[in-house]
């Protein structure tokens, strides 16, 4: 592999050599020599070693979610983009000089720039502020612009060899849109913004750049404004004004007309052009850095919760899961670092997103395309053998496969990997591990309680130890000056235990309801990894819900009585009874909504009952092919989606989405 930077085709025998250093640097990233990577990426200052720095860097942030990592991560990406500027700036008159067929001059300097600003918005998000967060949102913008328009300069490209007589490639319709123009530059006023006008009534001491100068607005891809310059010092004050004011502001363009949505404006290739096409080394990295990284823009943005809602209204645009995949696979197919980088995202969104949904097409669009993903997983891990990555998107393929005995002691086995933040507790969630922890050692308390009282004894302690640490590691970490929403639940669920062992005069482990350890299992849909065996031994945890408490469970409040019904009806659905899972589940969807508000109440039970109904709708419908299924499958996931504002909704909500999506296709209805 030649790396990331050269992103020579397979088959190519064409490189630059002005990229082959940083190459052969950053292609250790992806092989788990964090340390060597970061050593040779740092011998020189180009443009190609301070991208490949600063990915070294977001990549221990995202996966650390350390303030330190992140204070390093946006320096470094702040220092790449600086330089990859002053490099395109350098070469974007001087047409002489480019080696590339398809591309303007100065094209591989614009893709290290949008790259950056990708990387440099996702860590503005997790920095907590929301200040950060909206800089990060508007370089989302630029590094929009900047791939449309090379996009649009690869198609027309790709058109011209079809039209000389070579291999047809396929394309999707046109999408233009009459505001805008495809093949003209963006101009740098074209996208200047006016939310600090919008927001002039609150004191944030922001004030507008001056335009730029009139000779280089037509040379440049980007507004003149840069927002850090725009935007206050982030101040608790400013935090919550900026909050409070965001709903209402929309984003405008030079003439003050507020700026259209953004969408692709090229043709987007539905199978992609072979990786051979692009033999001229730039070529190959413009091509595989702008699929990554377009791809990577529709598939985050469509999967975002409506907390970010406000955000991508601003940015001005929103995602296409569809396309997004599309344009990841395409970036795959080449032997770099893009490929690579794509390659992960892509075996993630299948191992993770679409592992942690319920009804999922079987073929066409969004169907799990599981040989591909196999195939691509075992080049990956022959190419990249070290690497703890793969190994992990390995272990993650097995368990979607319900093998997770295997999973597990696959993953037992794995070698300590070289980058840390992959194997540590980050600094975000203590509060939410030590809740998990206790739920675990609440479920053995309930295990020994009957056989074993003195062992029984020792569990109680170790939760009660917990239960008195939580708090201290909740409610601290916000995105968007908003909580976490297991900070949220946990806190609720501390506080209605706190209030039932007062109300019952019983120790605080004998208030905790049904099982919380099988509430985290169902979050993070951890039935649909489970054999029959796990299932099994899942009912006999819920059981002892009904039995190992202090409080009679005749007495038991309505929402805890709803939890045990749809975990019931959860696990049966998995081992395939889906009308057991009806009768548990129809035991809480016949209640009047109201039951479950208020107070420290399970509010999150009643839509995921009712969510719960539409999947067994339609796994009968998948096995009979009764329309009639598919019909109440609609029905009670519309119900489910028009719910109001709940425990842990976008985890619910997210599954609910795919589920309607899945279910109109398969009806035939636009999506």
């Amino acid at each position: 592999m030649r790396g990331w930077f050269s992103g020579r085709a397979r088959g190519s025998s064409q490189s630059l050599n002005s990229l082959e250093e940083p190459a052969s640097s950053a292609s250790h990233i992806m092989n788990d020599d964090m340390e060597l990577a970061e050593s040779e990426l740092s011998k020189e200052n180009t443009s190609f070693h301070k991208l490949g720095l600063g990915l070294l860097s977001f990549l221990k942030a995202v996966l650390g979610f350390e303030r330190e990592l992140m204070a390093e991560a946006q320096e470094r990406l702040n220092a790449a983009e600086t330089q990859a500027t002053e490099s395109y700036n350098r070469v974007k008159h001087h047409s002489s000089h480019s080696q590339s067929q398809i591309y303007s001059p100065g094209s591989e300097f614009l893709l290290c720039q949008a790259q950056v600003q990708i990387m440099g918005a996702v860590i503005g998000v997790l920095t907590e502020s929301v200040t950060e967060s909206l800089r990060g949102f508007y370089k989302l913008r630029k590094a929009y612009l900047t791939l449309d328009v090379l996009l649009a300069e690869e198609n027309a490209y790709l058109k011209k060899l079809e039209a000389e007589g070579g291999k047809p490639i396929k394309f999707e319709s046109e999408t233009t849109d009459s505001s805008t123009s495809a093949s003209a530059e963006p101009s740098r006023a074209a996208s200047t913004t006016d939310l600090t006008q919008e927001l002039a009534g609150k004191d944030f001491g922001a004030k507008r750049a001056a335009p730029a100068e009139a000779e280089s607005d037509a040379d440049e891809f980007f507004e003149a404004a840069e927002v850090p310059e725009e935007l206050p010092e982030s101040t608790p004050q400013v935090e919550k004004d900026l909050s409070d004011a965001m709903d209402s502001a929309t984003i405008k363009d030079a003439d003050g007309v507020p700026a259209p949505l953004l969408r692709r404006l090229s043709s987007h290739i539905q199978e992609g052009p072979d990786a051979e096409i692009f033999t001229n080394s730039i070529d190959a990295f413009v091509h595989s850095s702008s699929n990554l990284c377009y791809g990577m823009l529709l598939l985050l943005l469509s999967m975002l919760p409506p907390a970010f809602n406000t955000l991508t209204k601003i940015a001005g645009f929103k995602g296409d899961r569809r396309r997004g995949i599309a344009l990841l696979w395409q970036a795959s197919k080449f032997g770099n670092l893009n490929g690579a980088f794509a390659g992960l995202v892509v075996l993630g969104y299948y191992n993770g997103f679409i592992g942690f949904c319920d009804i999922l097409p079987e073929t066409g669009s969004g169907a799990y395309p599981k040989e591909r993903c196999q195939e691509l997983l075992e080049t990956s891990r022959k190419r990249y053998p070290k690497s703890g990555l793969w190994m992990l998107e390995e272990i993650r393929s097995l368990s979607n496969e319900r093998r997770l005995e295997e999973s597990l002691e696959r993953l037992k086995n794995m070698p300590d990997p070289k980058l840390k933040q992959m194997v540590k507790l980050n600094n975000w969630s203590h509060g939410l591990y030590y809740y998990i922890a206790a739920c675990a050692h609440i479920e053995r308390y309930r295990e020994l309680l009957p056989t074993d009282p003195e062992k029984a004894a020792e569990q109680a302690e170790k939760v009660t130890t917990l239960f008195t640490i939580i708090p201290n590691h909740i409610g601290k970490k916000r995105i968007m000056a908003k909580q976490m929403p297991f900070d949220v639940f946990v806190a609720r669920k501390l506080a209605k235990w706190t209030a039932r062992a007062a109300q019952h005069s019983v120790p605080l482990i004998d208030a905790v309801g049904v099982s919380p350890l099988t509430e985290m299992v169902y979050f993070w849909n951890g039935f649909k990894r489970m054999g029959n065996v796990q299932l099994e031994k899942s009912l006999v945890c819920l059981g002892r819900s009904q039995t190992s408490t202090s409080i009679p469970w005749e007495t038991e409040d309505v929402d805890e009585k709803a939890i045990l019904s749809v975990m019931k009806g959860v696990v049966h659905r998995h081992m395939g009874k889906t009308h057991e899972a009806r009768v548990e589940l129809e035991s809480v969807t016949a209640k009047e909504r109201t039951l479950f508000k208020g107070g420290n109440k399970d509010n999150w039970v009643a839509p995921a009952a009712h969510y719960e109904m539409g999947v067994a709708e339609w796994v009968d419908y998948k096995a009979t092919g009764d329309q009639a299924c598919l019909e109440k499958a609609q029905k009670w996931l519309e119900v489910s989606a028009g719910w109001e504002a709940y425990d842990l909704d976008a985890r619910v909500g997210i599954r609910v989405k795919t589920g309607l999506e899945t279910v109109k296709r398969e009806k035939g209805e636009a999506v």
